[in-house]
C-alpha cells in the first residue's frame, strides 16, 4: 500500500542505547534512510560528501537557513550543524522514512518544521541514573570530569521526555529493539498515512457492487 515517509526522530541522553537503537532499526528495515546533516567544518580524513556530511561554508549555511531550507540547526564548538530539508522531503513523498538522531532541541525544531505532521517521536531512557553513569564509565572514551558532565547535562535532556510521542526504558537492548520495531509498524499502518487506501478502498467496493 502506498504510503508517505515518517520522519522518526530518535532522542536520549548519552549512554541510554539510541545509537546502538538505531543501527539495530536499519539493521531491521535497511529501507530506513539515515539523516545525514549539514556543516560547516571541514571535511575529514575519509569523509564524502553527501555520505557522511553535506559540507557547506558559512555564508551557504545561512542562506540555507534564512530560506527555509534547514528542518533544524544549531551551532556546536564553533561550527553550524544543521539537517537539510530537500532530501528529508524526497524521501517521505517518495515513501520511504527517515531516521534522526538528535536531542531534544532539534527534536523541538523538527516538530516544529513544515514537516511537522510527518513526525514520530521517541526518547529513550536509561533504567536508572547509577545505570547511566555506569555504561558511560565502561566505555572507557570519557575522563571523570566529562562523564561528570555529561550526566549533568543528561538531567536536562531527560527532562524533556514528555514532549515526544513515545517513551522506551532500555532497560534490555532486546526488548527496546522490538519496541521500536512496533512504534514503526504502528504508525506506518495509520489510515492518514496511506495515501493508496482510498482508491484501494473505492475499487473494493466497486468489486463488492459487480
Amino acid at each position: 500500500m502506498e504510503r508517505s515517509g515518517l520522519l522518526v526522530i530518535l532522542s536520549s541522553p548519552s549512554g541510554a542505547g539510541k545509537s546502538t537503537l538505531a543501527r539495530r532499526l536499519m539493521d531491521w528495515d535497511p529501507s530506513l534512510r539515515f539523516s545525514v546533516s549539514a556543516t560547516t567544518r571541514a571535511p575529514r580524513p575519509g569523509e564524502v560528501e553527501g555520505d557522511h556530511y553535506y559540507f557547506r561554508d558559512p555564508e551557504q549555511f545561512r542562506i540555507m537557513v534564512r530560506d527555509g531550507q534547514m528542518l533544524e540547526h544549531a551551532e556546536v564548538f564553533g561550527n553550524f550543524y544543521g539537517t537539510p530539508r530537500a532530501p528529508v522531503e524526497e524521501a517521505m513523498l517518495a515513501g520511504r522514512d527517515t531516521l534522526f538522531d538528535v536531542d531534544w532541541q532539534g527534536g523541538q525544531q523538527i516538530r516544529a518544521s513544515v514537516l511537522g505532521t510527518h513526525v514520530v517521536s521517541i526518547f529513550v531512557l536509561p533504567p536508572s541514573l547509577a545505570e547511566l553513569e555506569r555504561r558511560l564509565i565502561a566505555r572507557q572514551q570519557d575522563r571523570p570530569e566529562v562523564i561528570a558532565a555529561r550526566m549533568q547535562k543528561s538531567r536536562d535532556e531527560i527532562s524533556h521526555w514528555a514532549e515526544y510521542d513515545y517513551v522506551i526504558v532500555n532497560e534490555d537492548i532486546e526488548a527496546s529493539t522490538e519496541a521500536l520495531k512496533t512504534i514503526l509498524t504502528a504508525e506506518r499502518l495509520r489510515r492518514g498515512r496511506q495515501v493508496g487506501l482510498g482508491p484501494f478502498v473505492q475499487a473494493l467496493m466497486r468489486e463488492e457492487n459487480a
